[in-house]
């Protein structure tokens, strides 16, 4: 049966790599699982997500020229850290702060007097040691 780009089919997870999962398909071939392919959020560790011998539904994104495959986990089905790992690295930046349902301009806004405020603190912190040292 051969794979057609495009097509969600059964996997198995074969090896893990620091930058993927490579899996055997139905029809022999072997395809690779990137990083970036392995679910929505940012992925540290593919061992928070796979484990060698599991089963995995994947999509068919491409063939390439040797016969490998590439191929997403994350547009087929979407995937959780596994239980048991570590938890996944705290996101920074406004989602993390709770704003994530700001405009670009309130955001922005917050940057800017933010930045205004550091940079007098700044200012302040550095006039007064000119003056201490005179």
């Amino acid at each position: 049966m051969a794979v057609e780009p495009g097509a969600i089919v059964d996997g198995t997870v074969e090896k893990l790599l620091n930058y993927g999962v490579i899996v055997s398909l139905p029809d022999g071939e072997s395809g690779l699982i990137h990083i970036s392919e392995i679910a929505n959020e940012y992925v540290r560790d593919v061992s928070e997500y796979f484990r060698e011998g599991d089963a995995v539904k994947v999509k068919v994104l491409a063939e390439k020229a040797e016969g490998r495959y590439e191929l997403s986990a994350k547009q087929a089905e979407p995937r959780a850290p596994r239980e048991g790992g570590p938890a996944p690295a705290a996101r920074s930046g406004p989602e993390r702060r709770g704003g994530g349902s700001e405009s670009f301009e309130d955001k922005l806004g917050d940057f800017m007097k933010r930045s205004a405020q550091r940079i007098n603190e700044l200012r302040r912190s550095r006039d007064n040691r000119r003056r201490k040292s005179r």
